[in-house]
């Protein structure tokens, strides 16, 4: 069975129609920031296992970027938001 996505904009589609970009959850430094700072953030991430905050886009379909949140063991989605409304998290 194919994995699914609810895009919030275009209804419920296979994975395929999705580009992923990577752990939703590192929080960008200001711009003012340290060199280390801008180091870990570009260059370190956890490789969780289990349920995970991803950023995805929708690339044949609205385009949009979306925050899905999804277990990477057994790919089950358990929520898609849009990533535009997500504020500072």
């Amino acid at each position: 069975m194919a994995s699914l996505i609810s895009c919030p904009h275009c209804g419920t589609r296979p994975k395929e129609e999705f580009a992923i970009r990577g752990d939703a959850t590192p929080l960008r430094p200001s711009s003012m920031a340290s060199d280390e700072a801008w180091h870990d953030y570009v260059h370190l991430r956890t490789n969780p296992r289990g349920r995970v905050r991803e950023h995805w886009q929708h690339v044949a379909g609205c385009r949009r970027w979306l925050v899905v949140e999804r277990d990477n063991l057994s790919h089950a989605v358990f929520s898609v938001t849009d990533a535009a409304t997500e504020v500072d998290r």
